[in-house]
This record gives structure tokens, sequence and C-alpha cells, in this order.
């Protein structure tokens, strides 16, 4: 049978205002030996008091009750060193990996030959795709890519509007795109 919760007497307030008077900041100093941080071994000594508070009906009269929260106070913190613990292998763990991939991109581009980008076997994707596209497009991405000229240029030269120039631009990439998808890191050199 669950006991009942008896109304808070001035007595019952007396005692606990007595007990919190007596051990909070003994209890807040041994948290934060621990946990060295002054607001959570704050958090965790009033978390502990107030735990006590509403199950202290369900608590013997034996009980040593400072006692009774210092050991809540000792688990609250060892859950709190084990939580920071977790945390900090998972940055550590985060960190291990940044420094791994930071690694492959350094010994990836220290590898990159730029002369081998544009090999036979490229050049001859780039002709195929070429030859694929309709001849006003494959003109103007010529002119712009080739001969490093403006859109402006472009326009004025093949007597069309900018918007033209834009549109057969982004139809020639996309051609391109589809011959050179697997050489992407050219593609992306080449589109720039």
């Amino acid at each position: 049978m669950s006991k009942r919760p008896q109304k808070m007497s001035a007595e019952n307030i007396t005692s606990f205002n007595k007990l919190y008077n007596e051990y909070y900041d003994r209890f807040v100093r041994f948290a934060n030996v621990y946990v060295r941080d002054a607001a959570v071994a704050e958090d965790i000594a009033v978390d502990a008091l107030m735990y006590y508070w509403e199950n202290r009906l369900s608590i013997s009269d034996e009980s040593n009750i400072p006692a009774y929260i210092l050991t809540m106070i000792k688990n609250k913190c060892l859950n709190h060193l084990r939580h920071l613990h977790i945390r900090e292998e998972f940055s550590e763990n985060i960190r291990q990996y940044q420094e791994w991939e930071l690694g492959t991109r350094i010994a990836t581009l220290e590898a990159c030959e730029p002369s081998e980008l544009f090999t036979a076997e490229i050049e001859q994707l780039i002709q195929e795709a070429l030859s694929q596209m309709p001849e006003r497009t494959r003109a103007i991405f010529i002119l712009n890519r080739y001969e490093n000229k403006s859109y402006k240029e472009i326009a004025q030269e093949m007597n069309i509007s900018f918007k033209g120039v834009d549109y057969h631009i982004g139809k020639a990439l996309k051609i391109l795109h589809v011959h050179l998808k697997d050489y992407l890191p050219f593609f992306y050199f080449f589109i720039n």
C-alpha cells in the first residue's frame, strides 16, 4: 500500500530549511571537486535536495539523510562525468575523422599532376562532346572557353542576346558533364 503524501507542515519546512542551510554549501563543494564547474555543481546539489524532498516519505526514518543526499550527488556527478567522457570520445572521433579527411585531400592534391588532366583520353572525350553539340552551341562554347571571350563579346560577334549566349554555354556544359562524368574534378576545373 502506498503512502499518501502528507501536507507540508511548518515543521517539515523548518526541517528542510535546516538541512539546506547546514549542508547545501558542503554538497556544492563536494560536487564541484569532481565536476569542476560551479554552476553544474549547484544544479546537482539542488537536484539531489529536491529529489530527497519529493521522496522523503519513502525513505526510512533511520536513514542518514545527509549521507543519502550525498550518495545522490555522487551518482549525479558520475553521470555528468560519464556524459562528458562520451562527448569527449565523440569529439575525438570527429577530430580524427577530420584529420584523416584533410590528410586524404592533401595526399590526393600532392599526387595530382595537372598535365595528366589533359591526357589524350580526356581530350578525345571533349572532342566527342563538342562534335555532338549543335554548331552554334559549339562555336559559342569555343569562343568562351578556348578564346576567353566574354558573353558580351560573343553576343556582339554572333549577333545574339546575352541570354542566348548563356543558354548555349549551359547547353554545352550539360553535354560535357555527361561525357566527362568519370572525370568530375576535371569537369569542374574546366567549367570555371
